[in-house]
């Protein structure tokens, strides 16, 4: 016996290739959304092809996790609806395989893709991340040269500030420079001033090249006159049709040491989350330490200072009894008082920046402890989402049975939205510390469990989950709302009604209508003892109901268009809705205790009784059209005869 038979292979080889396409364009919606995000860091930079080589090879290792989820929901949903839609799903069910041992196969490649994504995460990812950030980091360093922007101070350039009115963008010239610039010490400031000027980069790539064209160049003349007043201040003034600086600058693209950004949380793998999990509590812990040994050495020296000024307690307390400490106050001098409000003014100023240093020290460390928390648990969310997004994809395509690129990838940009919204909101308010770390992180998973657990019970069960009919009549129903009679002339007639019969019919139906309005009062408010708890069945209205009904299958067989085309205008009677709104006695009664749901059924009841008092009217009205119209019809076939 084979272990992996034909049907296997044909489920596999059907998932694997929509997954490999899926996959793909999923990383390249991740990748570029992150490229735009550093569009202005790549633009105008001068990088070398391997520079971006790199850039995009680390962003994608770092972005495999992450675009596994939606692979995998996109593949399995249109996987399972191209099956459903060939009716091919329905061939496998009905030589008896079951949906889990067709799902089977593609379970066990997903468990193994759940592994490989936590095994990116763990070992992979975070050197790519660090890489990548290193990279970045780098790429924002490095100066654009000629990319100066118009109208702010550009200070990019070490020692220069240049200020550009205007500049044209195919010439690469700028007009309307100002340059502030104090290159070689603070006292030695330049101001230049220049019509037009170019900047180049020089061909060894070491320095800048700025040619000036007509403009002026003030200069201070003297070292000490940084010290002086505005006014004395001597400084040179020249005046230059063309002058070109040599800038240093190194415009070679350098890479930052990656290994500055392995403090961060994403570049960890678990083992050494754990350890810094493990340093940062080692670290708070001292903090706290430290403040609770100065608060043992404080009492300890106040114990000191209160045994030691015990003998002189009783003076005190002779003071305090004689004095008040108002007279104490005002007894001091004017240099004394100002001497003591400083000393405490000093104290109370220094307890409160240690403390406010402490504080700033201690938050800072339970943000990167909850961030590394956050961390450690996203290691198995991320791969637990493929597994979960496998069981939300495949049972919704064998439901809605609908392949291509249409409502599947519809579908799942939807769920995928809805997942990203509740992952993103639980791990903003874990890291912020405002709800426990492990229900932040798992409560997208915990919100798709049961959504996948529900999909694949009612598509084992072949439930029409996604009946639009079934909804639409329930909101119908919920509402009150009604279609109407959608009658057409039959083609092929075997026996046409009896007039006469039918005439005398609809005359007795037109008298109960007429009598049934008259002795119950349908526009008044109903009581709601009655509808709730003391429910009484009209047998008249579901009398009247079923006599119409009869008549309309009666004179549906007539040849006459008209008379067809009048029978549309009667109206569906609903026996039961203006009585109770459920048919079961305990649910009315439940619905009446709970006051608020059984407010909303007690305006629907009443609403019902006003529709069928219109109904009433319209039945007497259009029954005696129909009656007019088939008193013609005799007239027409006397005639003929």
């Amino acid at each position: 016996m084979h272990i992996i038979k034909r049907l296997d292979l044909f489920i596999l080889k059907a998932f694997l290739q929509l997954f490999a396409a899926t996959f793909f364009v999923c990383l390249f919606v991740f990748m570029m959304q992150y490229t735009w995000r550093y569009i202005d860091e790549l633009i105008g930079k001068g990088l070398s092809v391997d520079v971006l080589a790199k850039f995009f090879w680390y962003m994608a290792l770092n972005f495999v996790p992450a675009a596994l989820p939606p692979g995998v929901l996109l593949a399995s949903l249109i996987t399972f609806g191209n099956m459903g839609e060939k009716l091919e799903l329905l061939s496998m069910k009905a030589a008896g395989v079951p949906l889990l041992r067709i799902l089977q196969p593609l379970l066990i490649v997903v468990v193994i893709l759940s592994g490989c994504s936590f095994y990116f995460q763990n070992n992979i990812a975070p050197e790519a991340t660090k890489r990548l950030s290193a990279l970045v980091w780098s790429m924002k360093q490095k100066s654009p040269e000629l990319e100066i922007p118009e109208g702010v101070f550009y200070s990019e350039i070490p020692g220069y500030n240049i200020f550009v009115e205007k500049k044209d963008m195919k010439t690469g010239m700028l007009y309307g420079v100002m340059i502030y610039t104090n290159v070689s010490s603070q006292e030695d400031t330049q101001i230049v001033l220049a019509d037009s000027a170019r900047l180049q980069s020089t061909a060894d790539k070491m320095h800048l090249m700025l040619t000036m064209y007509s403009g002026e160049r003030f200069r201070n003349m003297d070292a000490r006159s940084a010290n002086m007043m505005k006014a004395n201040v001597p400084y040179m003034r020249e005046t230059f049709a063309k002058e070109i600086d040599l800038i240093e600058f190194d415009g070679n693209f350098n890479i930052t040491d990656a290994s500055l950004f392995a403090g961060n949380a994403q570049t960890k793998g678990l083992r050494n989350i754990r350890l810094g999990i493990d340093s940062l509590n080692h670290r708070i812990d001292s903090v706290g330490a430290s403040i609770y040994e100065a608060q043992c050495r404080g009492a300890m020296e106040r114990q000191i200072r209160n045994k030691s000024e015990k003998d002189s307690a009783h003076i005190v307390a002779e003071v305090a009894q004689t004095a008040a400490f108002d007279s104490l106050y005002a007894g001091l001098s004017h240099e004394q008082l100002q001497s003591t409000i400083r000393t405490a003014t000093s104290k109370v100023r220094q307890l409160t920046a240690e403390y406010e240093f402490r504080s700033m020290i201690t938050n800072e460390d339970n943000r990167s402890l909850r961030i590394h928390k956050v961390e450690k648990h996203k290691k198995f969310t991320y791969s637990l989402a493929c597994l979960l997004f496998f069981f939300i994809g495949a049972p919704l395509g064998a439901i809605i049975r609908k392949g291509g690129l249409g409502m599947p990838v519809i579908i799942s940009v939807s769920i995928f939205i809805f997942y990203y919204i509740i992952n993103s909101s639980g791990e903003k308010m874990a890291k912020s510390g405002a709800w426990y770390i492990p229900f932040g992180v798992w409560l997208s998973s915990m919100v798709l469990a049961p959504i996948g657990v529900f999909l694949t019970y009612k598509s084992n069960q072949d439930s029409a989950v996604f009946n639009i009919e079934g909804y639409r009549m329930f909101i119908m129903r919920l509402f009150g709302l009604r279609e109407s009679r959608k009658l057409n002339r039959k083609e092929v007639i075997i026996n046409e009604p009896d007039y006469p019969k039918v005439a005398h019919e609809l005359t007795d139906l037109q008298a109960d209508c007429k009598r049934y309005v008259e002795e119950h009062h349908l526009i008044r408010m109903p009581n709601y003892k009655k509808i709730f708890f003391e429910y009484e069945k009209d047998t008249a209205v579901a009398d009247i109901d079923d006599r119409l009904e009869a008549i309309i299958e009666e004179l549906h067989n007539s040849r006459d268009t008209r008379l067809v085309m009048m029978l549309n205008e009667l109206p569906i009677l609903v026996p039961d809705a203006h009585t109770r709104p459920f048919s079961n006695a305990r649910r009315n009664m439940a619905a009446g205790i709970f006051f608020p749901v059984g407010l909303f059924f007690w305006f629907r009841i009443w609403r019902y009784r006003v529709r069928l008092r219109h109904d009433m009217d319209i039945i007497q009205q259009q029954v005696g059209n129909i009656l007019n119209r088939i008193d013609k019809l005799n007239e027409q076939k006397k005639n003929n005869i």
